[in-house]
């Protein structure tokens, strides 16, 4: 089997994807626009092959890269890059190359588009939010005054909570469409709720191999545009109302052989026309792993390999490792370095002793929204999760 990966060094954790491929016996071909030298050891161990481009966004170039790999070991069976900003490519190769095991240009809109989004929620029979194009201030103004304030605009097409807004007054509306970026926007009825996921693994026939929850209690978008504390942790298992909406979301999208994120909102007050208080709502659906370090956590929680998982999927269709550890709340909490801490990132290390996971640097691309500084621990109750977000996150002027 010849796997072409995109971006291999990219997270660099992502290495482990490239690494279980490779001891499961599949021929990983590397596609990347960094310096062969700057690549991990472990990464160089597991390639067969890497093809520096200049860069990614050159699509002759990476067509060029998979034409080599076509002369020089046969039909390429996969290509994947597991990260949301490369979908689309990923998608075009394996049109172009007539690769079967991924989404085709024709079918990639349906997980990149918000507003695509919607209608296969509703075939999910799940409810979500109001949405209309952003055309008109008119229209604007008309949407808002219809749902009410607050509400949130966004890119049809986007990442996160990057470059997402909550507006409040129909002020605050003509000064958004006064600096309207020219991509397509999309304006939604605000949602009371906290972030609830669902993540895993599925095969070809869209079964689910693995899959875990982690909750995100402050605003995402007020992570990215406010600076409020980044946290989120992996529950210990998955509410079993996240469990129906996240399997009856996958059918609907028919997504399979895929590493799937999908969210959902747990609503934190009744919404008319919505749901009443504890209900989910449907929210985005990611065809890729979540980001960050979140595999990471997925593992540490479940006593879980997600790399191999996913490994395991793509040689075999199915997991052939058993993991039956135990589980536990794992906890992200992401510092930013213009604050004064009470503690350091390694003095709260050492706070942790035992439940201490990982403490390190997040890479500077990805640092705006998840934080400078990553400290990640596990505990066996919610209790102890919430002293360790004071602990870290307690600035000296509050001590």
């Amino acid at each position: 089997m010849n796997f072409v990966f995109l971006s291999p060094n990219f997270p660099e954790a992502y290495r482990w994807f490239c690494i279980r491929l490779r001891e499961n016996g599949v021929n990983v071909l590397g596609v990347g626009d960094a310096p062969y030298d700057y690549l991990h050891p472990d990464l160089k161990r597991a390639l067969t092959e890497y093809y520096r481009v200049d860069s990614l966004e050159d699509y002759d170039q990476v067509l060029r890269a998979l034409g080599y790999y076509t002369g020089q070991y046969g039909k390429i069976d996969w290509v994947e890059s597991n990260n949301e900003y490369w979908l689309e490519l990923d998608a075009a190769l394996r049109t172009d190359f007539n690769i079967t095991t991924g989404l085709k240009s024709d079918q990639i809109a349906r997980y990149k588009s918000k507003l695509a989004m919607k209608e296969f929620y509703r075939k999910a029979g799940l409810p979500c939010a109001r949405c209309a194009p952003v055309t008109t201030l008119e229209n604007g103004l008309s949407f808002a005054h219809e749902v009410g304030y607050p509400v949130i605009v966004k890119p049809d097409n986007g990442v996160g909570a990057i470059a997402t807004y909550k507006l409040k007054s129909d002020e605050e509306m003509r000064a958004f469409f006064q600096e309207l970026p020219p991509v397509l926007y999309l304006m939604e009825e605000y949602v009371p709720g906290v972030v609830t996921t669902y993540d895993g693994v599925c095969n070809s026939k869209g079964d689910v191999l693995f899959a875990a929850s982690h909750i995100t209690r402050n605003s995402i978008m007020d992570m990215v545009n406010e600076g409020v504390p980044t946290y989120y942790y992996v529950d210990k298992e998955v509410p079993a109302d996240v469990e129906a909406a996240g399997r009856a979301t996958l059918k609907a999208f028919q997504a399979s052989s895929r590493f799937f994120h999908l969210e959902f909102f747990r609503l934190t007050a009744d919404k008319p026309g919505l749901g009443r208080t504890g209900d989910i709502v449907a929210l985005e659906v990611n065809m890729r792993p979540a980001g960050g370090f979140t595999p990471d956590m997925l593992n540490f929680s479940q006593s879980a390999d997600v790399y191999q998982i996913w490994a395991d999927m793509v040689a075999f269709d199915e997991v052939r490792h058993t993991y039956d550890g135990p589980h536990s709340y794992c906890i992200y909490a992401g510092r930013r370095d213009e604050n004064n801490y009470v503690l350091t990132l390694p003095q709260l290390e050492a706070r942790c002793g035992g439940h201490a996971r990982l403490f390190t640097r997040m890479p500077d691309a990805l640092a705006g929204t998840m934080g400078n500084q990553v400290a990640i621990a596990c505990f066996d109750t919610l209790e102890e999760v919430d002293a360790f977000v004071h602990s870290a996150f307690q600035l000296e002027n509050e001590a």
